[in-house]
């Protein structure tokens, strides 16, 4: 019996995506949960892995070609012997090769470790796992390209040959799916909404001694560590509370104002920045938290986020100080009305009491659209973002 492989349904908002490399070729035996071939979204990348036993018979569209929510791309006979050779020695011969293909006996790759592989023309069975098991990380992978640009070092004579002087290098590399919709959405955003941005700085000493007094505490109690992230979600969500519009969206000449507080918390991923969403983000602990952002991290790492994470949102959080960023206008995330931008923490000298004293500062950013929000309700906004960051106890107590 045949069976259709169909590219998975998209959402509403997703037209189209975009076929990447096929893992199998016509001929090869297939196992149930095999994956089969990665497709990429205008928002994410997907995985598609065989759902029965047999051979794949037919590839119906191949690599870079445009599918549409539920197109046949591929057939499987679940009758069919583990293969289809010509001749008896021609199976043998085949067999003999499957069991020398590192491909298929080797570790077990995901999506991202098959495409940083990929890019660096490096075979799976060439990079070796750390703990000896069956799955390859991509830890591994770079481990073993630092390893090899340290040999490359040690040993200059086996290095590429220089440049010749004079040439100037160029190369040419089409856009991912993912890369030209956040391109398109972002200069949306910049043509169709009044930005402005204002900007605050946070003394970040208090959230810093608590994190250092109870994060051994916390990460052993919890089972996961205790970030800024955290706290920072907490405190725009209470000044969201105070400031509804902020957490508003425009619908035509409409004003769209949300009784709960979806966060998407921007994260930079192998193909690009993502903003999977924080669901009611009011509603969790510090560890809750904390947990489902570490939780949509590895998902963004490993591309294995969804279209349900990536959908929705009433509010963005986005981290520059990660990269070492120590002040940015970020700008606002469609449908969204505001984003809040982190920076870089920083020893400055500051005046208390009268006294110069040295402190870790934060700069904070708050982009939204002029349109339906003043600039009182968004100073206002970051003011008690950082009223609330300088003194937790109002985190606890919801002031």
């Amino acid at each position: 019996m045949q069976v259709d492989i169909k590219v998975p349904v998209l959402a509403e908002s997703v037209a189209e995506a975009t076929l990447m490399n096929w893992h199998k070729k016509p001929g090869d035996a297939i196992s149930r949960g095999d994956s089969l071939i990665d497709i990429e979204t205008d928002k994410v990348t997907l995985e598609i892995a065989a759902l029965n036993d047999g051979v794949l018979v037919e590839i119906l569209k191949g690599d870079g070609e445009l599918v549409e929510s539920n197109e046949i791309i591929a057939r499987i006979d679940t009758d069919a012997a583990a293969a289809s050779p010509k001749s008896a020695s021609a199976e043998s011969e085949q067999q003999s090769l499957q069991v020398d293909d590192p491909q298929q006996d080797g570790p077990k790759l995901s999506p991202a470790v098959r495409n940083l592989l990929e890019e660096n023309n490096l075979d799976a069975s060439q990079v070796s796992t750390q703990d000896g098991s069956d799955r390859l990380t991509k830890e591994d992978v770079l481990r073993h390209l630092e390893g090899s640009a340290n040999k490359q070092t040690a040993a200059p004579e086996l290095a590429a040959p220089a440049i010749p002087a004079g040439e100037r290098p160029e190369e040419r590399v089409a856009m991912t799916r993912l890369r030209k919709r956040t391109a398109e959405r972002l200069l949306s955003a910049q043509h169709e909404n009044a930005l402005l941005t204002t900007f605050n700085e946070v003394n970040m000493k208090q959230v810093m001694d608590l994190r250092a007094r109870y994060k051994d505490e916390f990460e052993k109690t919890h089972g996961v560590k205790l970030g800024f992230m955290s706290f920072f979600t907490k405190a725009a969500v209470e000044a969201l509370k105070k400031f509804p519009l902020i957490n508003a969206s425009v619908d035509g000449e409409d004003i769209v104002y949300h009784g709960y507080f979806d966060i998407g918390i921007a994260v930079s991923a192998p193909r690009g920045l993502v903003v999977p969403i924080l669901r009611d983000a009011n509603q969790g602990s510090f560890a809750d938290i904390e947990s489902n952002i570490r939780e949509l991290s590895v998902k963004a790492r490993d591309s294995k986020l969804t279209m349900d994470d990536l959908t929705g949102g009433t509010f963005t959080i986005t981290n520059g100080g990660v990269f070492g960023s120590l002040l940015s206008t970020p700008i606002i995330n469609p449908p969204q009305s505001a984003i809040l931008g982190m920076h870089k923490i920083q020893d400055r000298p500051v005046v208390e009491n009268g006294e110069i004293v040295i402190r870790p500062i934060m700069y904070l950013a708050l982009s939204y659209d002029h349109r339906i929000i003043d600039g009182r309700e968004a100073v206002q906004f970051l003011v008690s973002v950082k009223e609330q960051i300088e003194d937790p106890a109002r985190l606890l107590l919801q002031l």
